[in-house]
């Protein structure tokens, strides 16, 4: 017998690497035509923007008293606007100089209703700036305002549900409005004021600190309308030189 050698095996052919080339085009290409799209559209677009402020101004042009007429109106829409605004004005200025409150009506608020009364107090006395800031991260103050003579006022509200029946403002509650008054309001007047009552501590304390306090018998005072509260309290600073 003969020995027959097996044919020899054939590798398998090498297989060719896919053209990696074709879809990065495609993807550009098709990139490139969203661009060309948002382009022409872009471009669509201002040629009508022009093409209709053209047409305005050209219609403009020949109707020339369509302008007169919309000036006449804005004239006298502006006056009548200008006629409301100083009304109400006039009218909150009279409400803010009428404002009163008792002492009951004090002690119903909510604490927050209590320091926008407070707001609403220094509003009437002309205080123009006044606003309430009490809440979250207000850094002990509760309403600021600057008086009709340049001083800026950082006002702390203490509110009692039971009037001067309820636990008293210790001094813990003067050294954290003190803490941040003058440094981060630039305040000329601290105050702490309340429809309840001092622990007798607190008036020595404010008076080492420069502050001052306004007990249920000074609001009771202010509130109803008599004076200004800067007169009702005692060594207020004068305003501050070059304001």
């Amino acid at each position: 017998m003969v020995n027959r050698r097996p044919p020899p095996r054939r590798r398998p052919a090498a297989r060719r690497p896919a053209r990696r080339s074709a879809l990065p085009r495609r993807r550009r290409s098709r990139r490139q035509q969203r661009r060309d799209t948002q382009l022409l559209l872009l471009g669509l677009g201002g040629v009508a923007g022009l093409a209709l402020v053209w047409a305005v101004i050209s219609w403009l042009l020949v109707n020339w008293w369509a302008l007169v007429v919309l000036g006449a109106v804005a004239a006298v829409g502006g006056t009548v606007w200008a006629h409301r605004y100083r009304q109400q004005q006039a009218w909150d200025r009279v409400r803010q100089q009428a404002l009163r409150y008792g002492l009951p009506q004090l002690d119903a608020l909510h604490h927050r209703d209590f320091e926008y009364a407070i707001r609403n107090l220094m509003l009437r006395d002309g205080c123009t700036d006044a606003r309430q800031i009490g809440g979250a991260g207000d850094n002990g103050a509760d309403v600021l305002a600057t008086d009709p003579l340049g001083r800026t006022w950082v006002i702390q509200a203490k509110h009692r549900k039971d009037g001067d029946c309820g636990s008293a403002v210790g001094t813990p509650d003067l050294q954290r409005v003190n803490g941040t008054a003058r440094q981060l309001y630039g305040a000329d007047v601290v105050l702490v004021v309340t429809n309840g009552r001092f622990s007798t501590r607190c008036a020595p304390l404010a008076q080492q600190l420069h502050m001052h306090l306004a007990d249920r018998r000074t609001l009771a005072t202010w509130a109803s309308g008599g004076r200004p509260l800067w007169e009702l309290l005692p060594k207020i600073p004068p305003p501050r030189k070059g304001r």
